[in-house]
């Protein structure tokens, strides 16, 4: 069986805070395929890099990303909360992320808001490089992005039972995947994605032998925390 697809969840967040640069480094020296991360708009419209919309549990600061501007969001130390070892880690901005990982990793941005949408979809025309897919949670926006753009490369996240309409709105928007989460799959799910022929890729898993048995039963990949661990126990 040939090693399937890792996705790096925030970057290689067991080992580096989330969402950061060195999270993504650890990814890539992990020899992860590819970086999954989240983006929102800081106040001036900044595609900024981080999973929760305030930036209190991740940073020495606090408030909403969206009443912060990008120089006061880059002000804060994002890597301090993780260990001191990362004291001064900046919250990148997506932007930087594609700079410097754009045809060195496969790059998975999720998104919460529209607006968000469109700013990524401007990154992704001044950085052809990339190699990325745009996935969320929100079956309207998803269908807002197709409408607006029919070549964006989109993909359908799943943290609801309702996994047979997924497969419909990833079939209707051309998906490129399936991203549930790890509970809701099943070998129904995976058997009729496979039919489908649309790739499934769970969230978030760390167990290596259960990541064995889900692409034995016939996922695409799994999204992980440690990627390092995971490509380590494979080559057990």
């Amino acid at each position: 069986m040939a090693r399937f697809f890792i996705w790096a969840h925030r970057g290689a967040s067991a080992v580096a805070p989330e969402n950061t640069l060195a999270a993504f480094t650890a990814a890539l020296q992990a020899g992860a395929d590819g970086i999954e991360l989240d983006v929102h708009l800081s106040r001036d419209g900044v595609p900024v890099v981080m999973h929760d919309e305030t930036v209190d549990r991740t940073t020495n600061g606090s408030g909403r990303i969206s009443d912060l501007s990008h120089a006061e969001i880059h002000d804060l130390d994002a890597g301090s909360w993780f260990g001191p070892r990362w004291q001064g880690e900046k919250v990148p901005t997506l932007e930087k992320v594609l700079v410097g990982f754009a045809g060195r990793l496969k790059l998975n941005v999720e998104i919460k808001d529209m607006g968000a949408g469109r700013q990524v979809r401007n990154l992704l025309a001044k950085h052809p490089r990339g190699d990325m897919v745009i996935s969320s949670f929100d079956r309207p926006l998803l269908r807002k992005l197709r409408a607006a753009d029919s070549r964006l490369p989109l993909a359908v996240l799943l943290d609801q039972p309702d996994w047979h309409r997924a497969l419909a709105l990833a079939g209707n928007l051309k998906a490129l995947a399936l991203h549930p989460r790890i509970d809701l799959v099943s070998r129904t799910l995976l058997a009729r994605s496979r039919q489908l022929g649309l790739p499934v890729f769970p969230w978030t898993l760390d167990d290596p032998l259960a990541a064995r048995r889900l692409v034995s039963q016939g996922a695409a990949g799994i999204f992980t925390n440690d990627p390092g661990r995971m490509i380590a126990a494979w080559r057990c």
